[in-house]
């Protein structure tokens, strides 16, 4: 097994932190793991304990293919060695390794709140180092959230680099969107500044929540489908379906998820 890549990282977590991204992984990568000879998917750094690793495996398993195969990947064995018992081969497996994805060639990867707690400096070179180690048509979801899974923004990756960047909230406890800066990935997070693609996008996004504000009355998912239609019109390559909007996602397609060179 090659020799793990990275950093044993902080590792705290909750139980349905990750729920969003998992249910967003579900539709958008979900034809990707049909069609796949092998649909595996790993869950990088999982942390202290495997409980959101074994709700993403639940999660595609009946949202996409009961067969779909997990492995949950920690760089610090005694974690590995933890997570052994709730373990259900082949379904679900736990190996000790890093961005090198321990040899594997999974079609969808999950690397969580992980690269955040690393300089931005060695984010472009862990996205490679991951994006090399896909299937030939496999994705990268990498991102951040809080603590309890109610602010989180994630880059959707592929060989060729970020295709999208998605924010996602608990809209009944969103004041403003702008709060999404502060759950931005590692690659973006130092770029929330004018002048920055990310900067505008949230901004727009701010924006159009204050404009439908008179919406507030019919509840904040009402409000939310004014604002991130009013991101659309405004000329945004906003990715997903209105029938998402609902549930507090925004994805936008093209170069908002990476940084200006």
């Amino acid at each position: 097994m090659p020799r793990p890549v990275g950093a044993t990282t902080r590792g705290t977590t909750n139980p349905n932190r990750l729920r969003r991204v998992d249910n967003w992984i579900a539709v958008h990568c979900g034809d990707l793991l049909r069609e796949a000879p092998d649909p595996l998917v790993v869950d990088l750094g999982y942390g202290e304990t495997p409980v959101t690793t074994v709700e993403l495996r639940a999660r595609l398993a009946t949202a996409v293919r009961p067969d779909v195969r997990v492995v949950g990947l920690e760089i610090d064995p005694a974690r590995v060695a933890a997570a052994a018992p709730v373990a259900d081969p082949p379904g679900l497996t736990f190996v000790r390794g890093g961005f090198e994805l321990a040899g594997l060639r999974p079609v969808v990867v999950r690397a969580f709140n992980v690269l955040r707690q690393y300089d931005e400096p060695a984010v472009a070179p862990a996205w490679r180092t991951m994006t090399e180690a896909l299937a030939p048509d496999g994705v990268l979801v990498e991102g951040t959230c809080d603590e309890l899974g109610r602010l989180a923004s994630w880059v959707l990756l592929d060989h060729a680099g970020p295709r999208s960047l998605t924010l996602a909230a608990k809209l009944s406890t969103l004041d403003t969107p702008a709060r999404l800066a502060e759950r931005l990935p590692k690659a973006l997070i130092h770029h929330n500044v004018p002048g920055e693609r990310v900067h505008a996008f949230i901004d727009a996004l701010s924006g159009g929540w204050r404009d439908a504000a008179p919406y507030a009355t019919f509840g904040p998912r009402q409000r939310w489908l004014r604002a991130v239609a009013a991101v659309r019109e405004a000329g945004w390559p906003v990715l997903d379906r209105p029938a998402r909007w609902p549930v507090g996602e925004g994805t936008v397609g093209g170069a908002a998820g990476a940084p200006a060179p």
